[in-house]
């Protein structure tokens, strides 16, 4: 017969929410004699929860999705920022005593198939297009949607303030006297995230009358990077500045114009949006906009669990952003031969 917490509890001679807590590892009021005592006797009769019975009796799995787009009949990849997201929301759950399944989604329809054939608790959608999220039922299990600008009240938002961080790139370049400023990025018809960083970036730029700005479509990552620097100068002679969407982006970027003969920041500036780790590997290290990708993480599974255990949740949570300066931009050749990486000019704002 196997043996259960009554027994155990019996045994040691303490109550079965005792127990319950050692084996659980809730040990904060517990006394480490206890501890000792109800683990020894775990040991010796070889207890084993029973994880399947647990979840029935709380009608739950205790099982939370993270869905990210993929295409038909592509393995499943992801940017850097996907992976620092992901990590740091299984550490979290994980401690909260869930497990995570990781599965990429084809077509929107499957985040249902999802949801009940797993029976998931709760899902966060990560990486997919506005009109996708709006697609779904807005019924059904809690879903929290990561970078998100739907309007599906379903699926509660976590993001960044994406229109203040392109500002924020625009401002900075303007001010080290940029005047020839490019935005590389995703086209943004239906991503809210890259419309709002144009969005921020062109309000910035039109706001100084003698100031331009271009747009190039182009993927969010290195190999996209890497073809858009190698092609700049011949392609957009007179950019003297570009604002990348994701530092993955910005680093492809400043590779491709070595490539091409072109030096960064000399020749041409480089902001990227992120903060992630490669951004100070690189030389010359990237200036960007940073996001607390640790304190979205954090907000995005707090209001998870919130809202698996019926608490009402907003529809969206907006976090700040600040400027990370480095060595990638520096006052253009033309302006000030003499100038350094990231020098601020007279009266810029750092």
């Amino acid at each position: 017969m196997a043996v259960t917490l009554k027994d155990i509890a019996e045994e040691a001679g303490v109550s079965l929410m005792t127990v319950s807590n050692v084996v659980n590892g809730k040990t904060a009021r517990v006394s480490p004699a206890t501890i000792e005592r109800v683990r020894g006797i775990v040991d010796r009769r070889g207890y084993v929860a029973n994880a399947s019975a647990r979840s029935l009796a709380a009608s739950r799995s205790r099982t939370v999705g993270v869905l990210v787009p993929v295409a038909e009949g592509d393995m499943l990849t992801m940017s850097p920022h996907h992976v620092a997201v992901i990590g740091g929301m299984e550490r979290q759950l994980r401690q909260a005593g869930y497990h995570v399944l990781l599965r990429g989604i084809t077509e929107p329809a499957e985040v249902g198939e999802a949801v009940r054939e797993w029976g998931l608790d709760g899902a966060v959608l990560l990486g997919f297009l506005d009109a996708e999220i709006d697609a779904l039922p807005a019924e059904g299990g809690p879903l929290l949607a990561i970078d998100s600008y739907s309007l599906n009240p379903r699926a509660t938002g976590v993001r960044s303030d994406d229109f203040g961080g392109g500002g924020l790139a625009a401002r900075h370049l303007l001010e080290h006297g940029h005047r020839r400023l490019l935005f590389a990025g995703p086209a943004f018809g239906d991503s809210g995230v890259v419309r709002r960083r144009h969005d921020g970036f062109r309000a910035a730029v039109d706001a100084v009358t003698d100031a331009t700005a271009e747009v190039v479509a182009v993927n969010t990552t290195y190999e996209d990077g890497l073809a858009l620097g190698r092609a700049l100068r011949a392609e957009h002679p007179a950019v003297t500045a570009v604002f990348a969407t994701a530092d993955v982006l910005a680093v492809g970027i400043m590779a491709g114009l070595l490539d091409a003969g072109a030096s960064v920041p000399g020749e041409v500036s480089v902001v990227g949006f992120d903060d992630l780790d490669l951004g100070q590997f690189v030389r010359p290290r990237l200036t960007t906009v940073a996001q607390d990708l640790a304190e979205k993480v954090a907000v995005a599974t707090r209001m998870l669990l919130g809202e698996i255990d019926g608490e009402a949740a907003p529809d969206e949570v907006e976090l700040g952003v600040r400027l990370v300066t480095r060595e990638s931009v520096a006052v253009p050749r033309a302006a000030d031969s003499e100038a350094g990486p990231d020098s601020a000019p007279t009266g810029a704002s750092r």
